[in-house]
């Protein structure tokens, strides 16, 4: 569907045409100045440098030819050579007209769809869930609902990190805890046990004790590497033990993000890579791609283009040790097998954007990936208190995800609250249970979002959690606020069916709401092409800003002429429906009740 930029712009540049000037001077924008006009074109200034002549001549010159066009309701000149634009109420009309009945409110699908790779998540096995990984869940998913909006198949990786020194950690202080399982008895040849030495709550308090231990007892770090090099060598007690690791631990992450509504096409880990590796790297050495330095081995990845020193990619080191990117790479080859990619978009903190510089290069260099496959890094900026430190718990820790969860749930339910003393009712429990946790997931995850991701913000329960503002509540609060309206207009007997025209704008607050509707397409598809879900956000914060407005200056359900009111309601149901599929492609959803 064409966008109503389009519109103006072809009939502004056929106008600078037959004035006698290039079609390209007529591009439109939007107005930053929507107390004067709704859209701008200021190709008269640009074309004057080249046709010497003052640019209100030439802007003159354009507004009389397009005066009377039935696109416009008004089209003036300005000094010094600005044209400005109001629309026609019946286009506009007609274009929400048609928005409403066209697949995904207008956005254009890719015609050619391509699969593509979403690599988030990141999480450790045996490790909780914490603050440091929200940023990449939120963001990995909200993106990968966007790209399938536009019809890609999106394979979504949680990839996890199940392979490294945590697990040798793990087995060690265990073996210290409890020497006489089966797993540490050297003799024992039977069958090892279906059920797992530790529960969730145990790992959990099993690693950071053994980290700890290993920085201050090198005996006990010199086990923990060795238990890791048996068990990534196949030792079947201690694959035994691994396997019982990851199924208790992979079931508690699944628990965590099912909380925070993301899902992942595959649970594959660093392990799932191991086999690919001993052959990958003969291969690179074989095809010079790879070589020696200094014992270890590398991959040339400058190039002379370079602004800065971009340092070899460092595949095996000296002692026969395989590195993240030598993990990374296999993986890359992994999927190119199994679902040869036409694009991957990985997410981590933005201080790794040097490594997956490398690592990507070394991927294009060595084959493993194509030359034409794009290759798309997020690097987001870390979550903060309002001390601008990094977030924290009260005793100065690591935050757990589920307690920041916890914690922005209280203080949605105390908003609640509020507003239920404000209004004389009182908070039914069963409502609470249920909408609580629905507007809560809203304010986490669209306090996160609405921020650029490559910047640092504060994570500010009050602000995040609050009805009013730039949050996900006020979001949901205006979807919600139109619920209620369309449940008025059905209990006073008329069919919401039946309300499917528009009418044309009869103030400035309707106008105002209609010109946001219709640029829904342009937002989502900006956002789409730029992995930019705070552009989402921009736009239903101000289609919720424009709502409300209209809201308050209209008075729906009293409305005496029947076809104004169901134009009304027919515009509500469109508002509604496009505010839903934002927050949809956010990652959370609305209530029917707050």
């Amino acid at each position: 569907m064409k966008k109503v930029l389009e519109y103006i712009t072809d009939v502004l540049s056929q106008a600078f045409v037959q004035c006698g000037y290039e079609e390209k001077y007529g591009k439109v924008g939007i107005s930053n100045r929507p107390d004067l006009c709704e859209y701008q074109c200021n190709g008269a200034m640009a074309a004057a440098k080249v046709y010497k002549k003052a640019p209100i001549i030439i802007a003159d010159e354009i507004v009389k030819l397009l005066e009377n066009h039935s696109l416009f309701e008004e089209i003036v000149s300005v000094k010094p050579g600005f044209i400005n634009i109001k629309i026609c109420g019946e286009f506009l009309k007609n274009y929400l007209q048609e928005m409403a009945v066209t697949p995904k409110f207008g956005c254009q699908m890719e015609k050619e769809p391509k699969t593509i790779l979403v690599d988030y998540g990141g999480a450790n096995v045996a490790k909780p869930l914490h603050v440091g990984h929200l940023r990449s869940a939120v963001i990995g998913e909200s993106i990968k609902r966007t790209k399938r909006f536009f019809g890609n198949r999106v394979i979504g990786d949680v990839h996890l990190g199940d392979w490294g020194l945590q697990m040798g950690l793990i087995i060690e202080e265990l073996h210290d805890r409890q020497p006489d399982l089966v797993y540490f008895d050297a003799d024992y040849k039977g069958e090892y046990p279906k059920e797992s030495p530790l529960t969730i709550s145990e790992m959990e308090e099993i690693y950071p004790i053994a980290s700890e231990r290993s920085k201050k007892d090198a005996v006990f770090a010199e086990r923990a590497h060795k238990a890791t090099f048996r068990l990534q060598n196949g030792d079947p007690a201690y694959l035994a033990l691994w396997k019982h690791i990851m199924n208790v631990s992979k079931a508690d992450l699944k628990r965590n993000y099912d909380n925070l509504e993301v899902t992942f096409d595959l649970w594959k880990g660093e392990s799932d890579a191991q086999p690919y590796i001993p052959d990958m790297i003969d291969d690179m050495i074989e095809r010079n791609v790879a070589y020696q330095s200094q014992g270890a081995i590398v991959i040339d990845v400058a190039l002379e283009t370079d602004t800065k020193e971009i340092p070899p990619c460092l595949i095996r080191k000296s002692d026969g040790a395989s590195l993240y990117a030598t993990s990374d790479l296999a993986t890359m080859l992994e999927r190119e097998q199994l679902y040869q990619p036409d694009e991957y978009i990985y997410m981590t903190d933005k201080r790794q954007e040097l490594y997956f510089t490398q690592v990507f290069r070394a991927a294009k260099k060595a084959g493993i990936v194509k030359s034409d496959t794009a290759m798309n890094f997020i690097g987001f900026g870390t979550v903060n208190g309002k001390d601008g430190k990094p977030f924290k718990t009260r005793e100065g820790g690591v935050m757990r995800l589920e307690n920041l969860i916890s914690e922005i749930n209280k203080a949605v339910y105390q908003k609640m609250e509020e507003n239920a003393q404000k209004k004389g009712t009182s908070l039914e429990k069963e409502e609470v249970e249920k909408t609580v946790p629905i507007v809560g997931l809203s304010a986490l995850k669209y306090g996160d979002l609405s921020n650029q991701a490559s910047k640092d913000y504060i994570f500010d329960v009050d602000k995040f959690s609050s009805f009013e503002g730039n949050t996900g509540p006020y979001i949901l609060y205006t979807i919600v606020r139109i619920k209620s309206i369309l449940n008025k207009y059905t209990e006073r007997g008329k069919m919401l069916e039946e309300a499917d025209h528009l009418c044309c704008p009869t103030s400035g607050s309707e106008k105002g709401l209609m010109l946001t509707v219709s640029r829904f397409s342009d937002a989502i598809e900006t956002a789409y092409s730029e992995l930019a879900p705070y552009k989402i956000c921009q736009y239903i914060y101000d289609l919720s800003n424009d709502l409300n407005h209209f809201y308050h200056e209209t008075r729906i359900i009293d409305e005496e002429n029947e076809e104004q009111q169901k134009s009304w309601i027919a515009l509500l149901k469109l508002v509604k429906q496009i505010l839903e599929c934002g927050i949809d492609l956010l990652g959370f959803s609305a209530p029917d009740k707050m």
